[in-house]
């Protein structure tokens, strides 16, 4: 497509692709940012001033990013009616890499959270965090240099997985019964007040199956020795 929400595609860049497994990143990658809301367009504006130098410290002008602004959060709201355009979502995928900043949850009904919505929609089920030392960089550890592992969290389950319903609801009160009813046919001797909001946590094999591969294919690729399994 030439555009999405309304904003033309920029003619400078090209969109990242993936092969046989692998990114294949052009030399101008077109990247989707949502700007955030808040602090967020004070944060997005510094981090831009950040990326764009690495990318020229790192590749002496020869790669650069072409951002592409994509809308979600109070800004859209503003302008389209919806904190989530369809166009949004859409042109994360046709790019494949895309950054935002914080969003705001919409008070009142609708999108609960934002930030759960995209990861549900895009199953962006892995939450990706490197831990590497610096050097040079202050630390309260002895050995800082010790310090590589790379952690994966499971982002669209449990808690992330938004089935929630509001005390004092049809909904919550319903669910309520069907609790106690099971716990007393179970003889466990507890029950769920009746004035409680009521949120269900679902952790299934496929959600905990998909994580663990890409944590195993990640320390394959890397030559990681160890993999740890935590869960709470």
């Amino acid at each position: 497509m030439s555009s999405y929400n309304g904003v033309p595609v920029p003619t400078d860049g090209r969109a990242i692709e993936f092969k046989n497994g692998q990114f294949v990143v052009p030399d101008n990658p077109i990247i989707p940012f949502i700007e955030g809301d808040g602090t967020g367009r004070d944060i997005w504006k510094a981090s831009r001033r950040v990326f764009d130098a690495a990318v020229e410290k790192a590749f002496g002008g020869k790669r650069r990013i072409v951002w592409y602004e994509v809308f979600a959060g109070e800004k859209a709201f503003r302008q389209f009616g919806e904190w989530l355009p369809q166009g949004t979502i859409d042109a994360i995928k046709e790019f494949r890499i895309a950054i935002k900043g914080p969003l705001t949850t919409p008070v009142g009904g609708g999108i609960r959270s934002l930030n759960v919505a995209l990861r549900q929609i895009l199953n962006l089920y892995a939450c990706w965090r490197p831990v590497k030392y610096i050097p040079g960089v202050p630390s309260p550890v002895r050995h800082p240099e010790r310090m590589n592992i790379t952690i994966f969290r499971e982002n669209t389950e449990d808690v992330y997985a938004g089935i929630e319903w509001a005390e004092g609801t049809p909904q919550a009160k319903r669910l309520i019964d069907f609790v106690n009813a099971l716990l007393t046919e179970d003889k466990i001797k507890k029950q769920v007040r009746a004035d409680s909001g009521i949120g269900i946590k679902p952790i299934s094999i496929t959600g905990t199956e998909q994580l663990v591969r890409r944590a195993l294919r990640y320390a394959l690729a890397h030559g990681t020795k160890t993999v740890t399994l935590v869960h709470k």
